[in-house]
């Protein structure tokens, strides 16, 4: 059975990895995507003026994720917890945001390999390429973070 199941799982994996693969380069015609290094795409919804944060940074957002097929599989509004490190993200992020200035909101395509690859995390399955909307509201230094559990 074990093997089996192996098997299916791998039949997915690549069966996501080749859906992921024609949506990015479907997505890539579309009128204001653009690419980032490591294939990741992103269009701009609203163009924010602020600083953009370092990878080591604090960063306050709002986002959405969902898969290629529409299935919303985290929100930071739902679960209300928008601040966390930017270096403890799958890469996508880490890369993207290190690019939109503070005010900004995009729309982001993240290829599985800069996202949870083969294993996948949860309801994502393997090789999943992913989609969030992100809004960065701030960034957020420690010393803030600091006075405000005071």
């Amino acid at each position: 059975l074990n093997g089996f199941m192996q098997e299916v799982a791998m039949k997915k994996a690549t069966e996501n990895a080749e859906k992921g693969k024609k949506f990015l380069e479907e997505n890539a015609k579309k009128s204001g995507v653009d690419t980032l290094a490591n294939g990741i795409q992103y269009k701009i919804i609203k163009k924010g003026e602020g600083a953009k944060p370092a990878a080591t940074d604090m960063v306050k957002v709002h986002y959405r994720g969902t898969l290629i097929d529409g299935t919303e599989f985290d929100s930071s509004i739902k679960r209300g917890e928008p601040v966390f490190p930017l270096n403890r993200v799958i890469p996508g992020w880490t890369t993207a945001l290190q690019q939109m200035p503070v005010g900004s909101k995009w729309e982001i395509f993240i290829p599985s390999d800069q996202a949870y690859g083969p294993r996948g995390n949860g309801s994502i399955g393997p090789n999943e390429t992913l989609i969030f909307e992100v809004e960065l509201l701030d960034i957020v230094t420690p010393d803030a973070k600091e006075a405000d559990q005071k």
